[in-house]
């Protein structure tokens, strides 16, 4: 296992251990991919990483940032992002490692692949500041049944997302208002259970559904349940 290094302003040691992955990453079943996460470039990809973006290790260094653009989805990057700042700003001893799904493209006209990636702090500098991070990345197979439920869960993410201020905005007697109807009960049985007239039952429906833009029972349903209402 390749251990954590302090190197000198001058790059000593950085070579040494990329190097040694070099002497290796063709024997791994994943891609390697080290960052600099001080300049925001790829210092190394793998080739099999490079064959299957179909770029040279030349131009993603080029890149700079746009590499984030260019190859992810950035609808993944918000979610595991904040957890890798906090895995750089962790005190050595924490040793940490993030471990994320990810939606990978190779171009605009291509679609998105799922990957399972695992980050780490790769080099520090001599203040012990983290300046490479080493992440390992494999494909999942687009038939595999983890595929749907990631999908699913990035969907029901992406979701709270944009509706959370939304839900922040209503009220509580709102919210269970809300939760009544998602629960299927008509005007008459919800201002029996809030203690409310039947025209303020009526009300308080018209006022849920235009705030979260709902359609159809079925759209105050999905929205109740992504928030846990029901």
């Amino acid at each position: 296992m390749i251990e954590h290094a302090v190197f000198n302003n001058d790059g000593s040691g950085l070579e040494e251990k990329l190097n040694a992955l070099k002497a290796i990453d063709q024997e791994l079943p994943v891609v390697v991919i080290v960052m600099n996460v001080v300049k925001s470039y790829v210092e190394y990809m793998s080739p099999r990483g490079c064959r299957e973006l179909d770029v040279t290790l030349e131009a993603l260094r080029e890149m700079g940032a746009r590499y984030y653009d260019t190859f992810f989805n950035p609808h993944d990057v918000a979610d595991y992002l904040p957890k890798i700042i906090n895995m750089l700003d962790a005190p050595v001893e924490a040793n940490m490692t993030v471990t994320f799904f990810q939606q990978v493209r190779t171009t605009a006209s291509r679609d998105w692949t799922w990957h399972l990636g695992s980050t780490r702090v790769f080099m520090r500098d001599a203040k012990g500041m983290p300046t490479h991070v080493i992440t390992c990345a494999i494909p999942i197979d687009p038939l595999h049944h983890v595929t749907s439920k990631v999908n699913r869960l990035l969907e029901e993410n992406n979701f709270l997302r944009r509706n959370q201020h939304i839900f922040a905005s209503l009220t509580r007697r709102e919210k269970e208002i809300l939760r009544l109807l998602a629960l299927g009960l008509s005007a008459i049985e919800i201002a029996e259970q809030a203690g409310i007239s039947e025209k303020t039952a009526v009300t308080h429906r018209r006022n849920i559904k235009a705030k979260i833009g709902a359609q159809s029972s079925y759209d105050l349903t999905s929205f109740a349940q992504a928030f846990d209402l029901i």
